[in-house]
Order: C-alpha cells, then structure tokens, then sequence
C-alpha cells in the first residue's frame, strides 16, 4: 500500500503539494510558522535544484535569496512596481546572481566549487552592506508596506494573517507546478545524467557546464522568488539575508527532508521550523536541540526524512 501511494504521489506530486498548503496553517500552531515554512521551503526547492538533482553542493544561495528581496523591495520602494512586478524583478535578480556566481563557480569541482560560491556570495554581501544609500546598510531596507494586493481583479486584505498565507501559497503552489514540470522535462533527465555520471554525460554529447549553469540560474529564480516573498512578508529586507548563515540554513533543510526528491526541501523546513518556534517557547538555546536532530538524520536517515521514505519498501 505504502509503494503504491508513493508512486501515485510521484506522478500527481504539484497536486499533492498545492492540497498540503492548502489545509498546512490549520495544522501548525502558529500562523506565521506556515507563512515561513512556505518561504523557507521554496528557498528550499531551490537548492535542492542544484545539490539534489546535478549534485553540486553551494555554500552561497544567502546571495540569491537575499538578491531577490533586495530586488523585490527596492522595485516597490524606488521604482514604484506593482507587488507582481516587483516579484518578478527578484525572480529575475536571483537568477541573474546566479547566473554570474554559477559562470564563475562552475570552472572549478567539489569543495572548490563550494568555497567559490561562498566567497561570491560574501562579496554581495559586502557591497549590499556598503551600499547603505540604496540597501540601508546595516540596518536592511526598511518602509516596505504592502496593506492590499490586487490578485486576479480581487481586493484582497494583506494584512490579514490567514489571506497573506494563502496569497503567499498560490504563488508557491505555482512556482511547485513550474518545477514538477523542468524535472519531467528532457533537461530534468540530463541534470540527473551528469549527477549521477558526468565522464557518460560527456560521452553522450551533453556539455556538462551548460547543464550546471542553467541548473544554477533556474535554481536562483526560485530562490530570488522565496526571497521576493519573505521581503512582501516581512516588510523588511534584512541585511542577515545575505549572510553566509542563510546558505547554512537551506543546507540543513534540504538535507533534512531528502535531497534530490520533490517533497524533500519542504518537509525539511517544516520539521526546522517547528522544532526552532517549539523550543523557542522553553529556551532561547534551540540551535542545540535543532542539531541533535540534524545529526541524527544524517546518522540514522542519510536519505533525509522523505528521501527514506520514499526508498522504504514493506519486507
């Protein structure tokens, strides 16, 4: 029964995933827990596009994250962009960092490859830090007050708690649905190619760098995307965005709930989540806790929480 239900949830996996955000805020305790989990887990989907699925591992997605929020944040503050085309203009940002870091990064391999995107990632720091005029420098991009949206020709209260969530799970119901897609593509095959075997992948005629490029670049929309959202939630673009802890962070998600499968990054951030907002209440000490859980899925469950799950058979 558990392999069949597996299977089905492979083959109508954007469905399954739009109806677990729709009834998600009702089974958490906090809402605001279910708005980041949305966030957090798209951030998610997008580095386990890259680590998961082409098997590169980066140190630096704080840049692509925070390039979109910044993006998102400066549009509705300087430009004037409508909410939509603000959020647009941090898909674009992320996937423009990306595309720079992933040009650079892909030259090298392995732990070098890792070190060079943190490094890039460190110098957006820097200059978003230097750049108080525009970003607000250490204090982070402040007065982002969105109160109403227009989605599609509804007025809608952004305000609202319950409303912010689901406006806030259309979009990464969407976003899910785009990516379920790229990986039953062609393009999703030849990402699992060189993963899995580069030296065949070459053989086969597939330019590998390209591959590892656009991987990176459509893994920055996504994750300019969920930064996008988080500037739209929060009102507010920290400059902690940027900083190497966040890249740290989507590490721990990805590697939490599976990488390398659909679910995976989701069920990751939501496990992170609650065990950060639930010790929170008893002590201001969750890293700790949060660790042994990690160390022990890495120990017990290699696979993550859903990646074991979905490989577990009936004997």
């Amino acid at each position: 029964m558990i392999a069949v239900f597996l299977t089905r949830a492979a083959r109508h996996r954007a469905l399954l995933a739009a109806l677990f955000l729709l009834v998600l805020p009702f089974l958490l305790p906090f809402r605001a827990t279910a708005v980041n989990v949305l966030i957090d887990g798209l951030f998610a989907v997008g580095f386990n596009l890259v680590y998961g699925y082409v098997g590169l591992l980066s140190f630096g997605h704080a840049a692509l994250f925070g390039g979109g929020a910044y993006a998102t944040g400066l549009a509705l503050l300087r430009l004037g962009l409508p909410w939509y085309g603000a959020l647009a203009l941090g898909l674009v940002a992320g996937a423009g960092i990306a595309g720079v870091i992933g040009l650079l990064a892909t030259r090298t391999r392995g732990i070098y490859f890792a070190m060079v995107t943190l490094a890039l990632a460190e110098c957006v720091y820097y200059l978003a830090y230097q750049a108080s005029g525009v970003t607000g420098g250490e204090n982070g991009l402040r007065g982002i007050v969105l109160t109403k949206i227009d989605l599609f020709g509804l007025d809608l209260d952004f305000v609202d708690p319950l409303t912010r969530y689901f406006v806030i799970a259309t979009i990464v119901a969407l976003a899910l649905a785009a990516l379920s897609r790229i990986l039953a593509s062609p393009f999703g095959a030849v990402m699992e190619m060189v993963r899995e075997n580069e030296a065949r992948a070459r053989a086969s005629g597939v330019d590998v760098r390209a591959v590892r490029v656009l991987a990176f670049v459509l893994s920055g929309a996504f994750s300019g995307l969920a930064g996008g959202l988080q500037a739209l939630h929060l009102a507010i673009v920290p400059i902690e965005t940027l900083d190497y802890g966040n890249s740290g962070m989507v590490v721990m998600m990805c590697l939490l709930g599976g990488a390398g499968t659909f679910f995976g990054p989701f069920i990751g951030a939501l496990v992170f989540l609650l065990l950060q907002n639930l010790v929170a209440l008893v002590s201001s000490h969750w890293q700790l806790p949060v660790g042994v859980v990690f160390m022990a899925c890495v120990l017990f469950l290699p696979r993550g929480i859903w990646g074991q799950l979905a490989r577990w058979r009936p004997a």
